[in-house]
């Protein structure tokens, strides 16, 4: 039966909800605006109460009889070429843990790439899986990690046959993607399954000249985040899947042992319309979005001190295969300060947030929603920028090792050494110590250490110069790190 993308079954759900008056004795308890602080609803209006219902018994039936949740999720499939597709309202960070723990369960082996966000290692730390680190693909000259190449998963397969499945994150926050279908190629030569984090590939699906769909390129699983790239509400995920290799009820019983018995039906809600708004309009919004980021990509490039990464710089051998030219990549090295400050003195002087940054680069995310007004509005003020860039001084210095010392070697399993007594020492202390926790410059929010790796002097040199020059440390205890967690030395475990 031909799908029909013009339904969009949870926001006619609320639609009928309301136009039938319902009346509920159930959560949530403000009764659809009735008994919130009129000062929230000042703020927030009053639509966001009126979205917030039950999902069964409120939005649907108790016995979800109306099938709006399924047939939501059953029309996503459809959009995106998978075979069966799940709604998350607790964000990529749920859903690639539960896509890890269809694939493979504690003291079994899973290959990783290195690069992961801190939501895969969480899902290592919560599972006890083991996990066989594969490196990124290190661009020495720009301190930047692309994905890891295909050649990379083959030897890894090759050196641990017992790895249950793979994990590789394409596109990266930096707009480099991994050559998805030669690594399912690898993975399924094995009749091993590949998941992609895709959390900043909602979009991909809707342009030919965007990097290949993980579905597309043969993946297993896919996890999305339709709040990055998309116009769903923050914490709305979706993970995909196809084959054979997993069973769609497990997969489903994973996420149901992870996430919420309460779901947000607004998140819910932003997930259907923005499937509806790109099966209708997606190609044209994207092709839109291209048009104005390379426009504002020329701009910002002739603007004394910039240098916007293109895939000349990020793809080749030994980098990218491919690359998205939607998250706007600005070096600052020419302005003689780092992407810290720079950013920073954006939000200060002209109320702009960038989304990354780190010792030498900004990252400017344009997507669909953008305009000729928005993106003039970031180009003026880079100028302003680039003009004042002398009264930012001189930014503090990072030290970026090598990558051969940026890599620490992984003595415990994460979960083992997480949950193992632990002390904080100085900083100074800590090397040869083995880390009880992560360490993770945020944004983009890939862990530098993690639990079970030793610590080395490099590495502790990079993040203290790198916390001195403004990078932000949210999950060290210590987000100075003035001390480290480390496991206790006298552990009999």
């Amino acid at each position: 039966m031909t799908a029909n993308h013009d339904e969009a079954p949870i926001l006619e759900a609320l639609a009928r909800y309301h136009d039938a008056d319902q009346l509920g004795f159930t959560p949530p308890g403000h009764k659809q605006a009735r008994g919130a602080d009129p000062r929230a609803r000042a703020v927030l209006g009053d639509a966001v109460f009126l979205g917030d219902v039950l999902a069964n018994g409120g939005l649907d039936d108790r016995h979800a009889r109306n099938r709006v949740l399924e047939r939501a999720e059953d029309l996503m499939a459809d959009a995106v070429r998978a075979e069966h597709t799940y709604f998350s309202t607790c964000g990529s960070s749920l859903s690639v843990k539960a896509a890890m723990l269809a694939v493979t369960c504690p003291v079994h082996r899973m290959l990783v790439g290195r690069d992961a966000h801190k939501s895969v290692i969480a899902g290592l730390i919560l599972s006890g899986v083991e996990p066989v680190w594969v490196d990124p693909q290190w661009d020495a000259d720009r301190h930047l990690a692309h994905p890891p190449s295909a050649t990379a998963y083959d030897e890894a397969f090759t050196a641990h046959p017992d790895a249950d499945g793979a994990l590789v994150t394409s596109p990266t926050p930096y707009g480099a993607a991994a050559d998805l279908t030669a690594i399912a190629e690898v993975c399924h030569r094995r009749g091993k399954p590949l998941v992609v984090d895709e959390a900043w590939g909602a979009h991909l699906p809707f342009h030919d000249e965007l990097p290949s769909w993980a579905m597309d390129a043969g993946a297993d699983i896919c996890v999305t985040s339709i709040h990055k790239m998309g116009s769903g509400l923050e914490q709305g995920s979706v993970f995909h899947l196809q084959g054979d290799l997993i069973d769609p009820v497990e997969l489903a019983s994973r996420a149901d042992l992870l996430g919420t018995t309460s779901p947000n039906v607004l998140i819910y809600a932003g997930i259907d319309a923005w499937r509806r708004q790109m099966v209708q309009h997606g190609h044209e919004l994207m092709g839109q979005a291209l048009e104005l980021a390379a426009r504002t990509r020329k701009a910002i490039e002739n603007i004394e001190g910039f240098h916007v990464n293109d895939a000349d710089d990020f793809c080749g051998p030994a980098l990218a295969a491919d690359f998205d030219p939607l998250p706007v990549v600005i070096d600052t090295t020419g302005l003689g300060t780092s992407g810290y400050r720079a950013a920073d003195w954006l939000r200060a002087n002209h109320h702009i947030d960038i989304h990354l940054n780190d010792h030498r680069r900004i990252g400017a995310q344009l997507t669909h929603a953008d305009d000729e007004e928005t993106a003039e509005r970031l180009v003026t003020a880079l100028g302003d920028l680039a003009a004042h860039a002398a009264e930012l001084g001189n930014a503090p210095a990072v030290f970026v090792p090598p990558p051969s010392d940026l890599r620490l070697e992984q003595v415990r399993l994460p979960r083992d050494a997480y949950f193992d007594r632990h002390t904080d020492v100085p900083v100074a202390e800590a090397p040869g110590r083995i880390a009880a926790e992560m360490i993770t410059p945020y944004p983009p929010g890939i862990p530098v250490a993690l639990p079970g790796e030793r610590l080395t002097k490099p590495v502790l040199e990079y993040l203290t110069t790198g916390v001195r020059a403004g990078m932000f440390l949210p999950d060290a205890a210590d987000r100075n790190l003035d001390t480290v967690r480390v496991v206790a030395e006298d552990t009999n475990h």
